[in-house]
């Protein structure tokens, strides 16, 4: 898969990664009449699974923010801490595959791909 094909995926994904996590962020305001973060933590505690989930992506939150930061920085990749902002205000599902896309932009192709994108040209 070239890189044109896996920033696509990477878009696409983003884009579900907003709809599908704040379609029930939304639904939670609205049962609940509004948002407040301790609530939404409490919630996500509330039995067994719900707190094996929460337990999961916070592992996983603070291994993609990590390892972002490290290679943000080896990519020369600026803005890095609104990947942060991202995971929290929107959903790490759009901030990781976000992320993955302007990685994927920082990347030098591969000499195969740059001679079809210079063919192209």
């Amino acid at each position: 898969m070239n890189s044109v094909c896996r920033r696509r995926v990477f878009a696409m994904t983003a884009a579900v990664g907003v709809f599908v996590t704040w379609y029930f962020n939304i639904r939670f305001m609205l049962e609940t009449g509004g948002f407040s973060p301790t609530g939404f933590v409490m919630a996500s505690y509330a039995n067994d699974a719900s707190t094996s989930i929460s337990n999961d992506l916070l592992v996983a939150v603070f291994t993609f923010l990590f390892w972002s930061f490290t290679e943000a920085r080896r990519l020369g990749m600026k803005h890095w801490w609104l990947y942060v902002v991202a995971t929290f205000t929107i959903a790490v599902a759009f901030a990781f595959p976000l992320f993955m896309y302007m990685r994927e932009r920082a990347l030098p192709l591969p000499p195969q791909e740059q001679r079809r994108e210079a063919a192209r040209r």
